[in-house]
């Protein structure tokens, strides 16, 4: 018998092999599917995971490169520095504000300048136990003494509480020769902050109608929106100096 129907056993053993094998099929492609859905799925969540690495990494670079540069203007420079982090910002209205992570506890007072690796930011003018509100160039009651680098000619740093990109220096005369780019830097002579900080540099000059003084225009080193780190200068004014100059306007009531 098995000879005889071996012939027959293999057709059926091929008919059923077809069968199964168009039977499978469609399930195999669910199967497959399923797997395609479940790599998909967990390839996205390692690209998710791969992309917040990177940006991490790239954070970390350009903090590193910052902290690089604060710790070498803190090497070079022969202020008095006190390292700080702004914890807190309003660049939103006139009367803009920073707040850092130092205050009272750490000898900060008020009047102290704040500076980065760039240049001027600002000047403390409150201090409480750990923090310290600072008053940034761009605030329309901030004012520093200021010279031209190559001239020498001196006026006024202010801010005009409208352009975020420009500050002005007044009260320069129109006889000195300003050129494009020119540094401006503080110039010490109001006791308030030290001289040669790096303020910005010139854009542009307008003459002022009816007077013989010109104003200046100048694009400032230190972007407020992108300042996290800087240094308290802990500078107090010459008390001498103070004296001599109340004297002065006391002398002349």
């Amino acid at each position: 018998m098995i000879g005889r129907y071996q012939g027959g056993l293999n057709n059926l053993r091929k008919a059923s092999i077809t069968v199964f094998s168009y039977l499978e099929e469609p399930l195999s492609n669910v199967r497959v599917y399923r797997q395609a859905i479940n790599t998909n799925t967990y390839l996205r969540k390692q690209n998710v995971l791969l992309l917040d690495e990177l940006s991490r990494l790239r954070a970390a670079e350009k903090r590193n490169e910052k902290l690089r540069e604060l710790l070498q203007f803190s090497s070079e420079s022969n202020l008095s520095l006190y390292p700080v982090q702004i914890v807190g910002k309003e660049l939103n209205q006139i009367t803009n504000s920073l707040t850092v992570d130092a205050g009272q506890e750490e000898g900060i007072t008020n009047g102290m300048p704040m500076v980065s690796s760039e240049g001027l930011v600002g000047k403390v003018i409150l201090t409480a136990n750990g923090y310290s509100q600072i008053m940034p160039y761009f605030n329309t009651l901030f004012r520093v003494s200021a010279k031209l680098q190559q001239s020498n000619a001196y006026g006024i740093v202010s801010w005009d509480g409208e352009n975020i990109n420009e500050l002005q220096l007044n009260y320069v005369p129109q006889t000195t020769e300003v050129d494009t780019g020119e540094v401006v830097v503080t110039s010490g002579y109001s006791n308030q902050f030290p001289p040669d900080i790096p303020i910005g540099k010139v854009l542009r000059t307008e003459p002022q109608a009816g007077k013989e003084t010109q104003r200046v225009y100048i694009e400032p080193f230190v972007n407020l929106f992108e300042i996290a780190e800087g240094f308290i200068v802990k500078f107090k004014p010459d008390t001498t100096f103070q004296k001599l100059n109340e004297d002065y306007e006391n002398l002349l009531q």
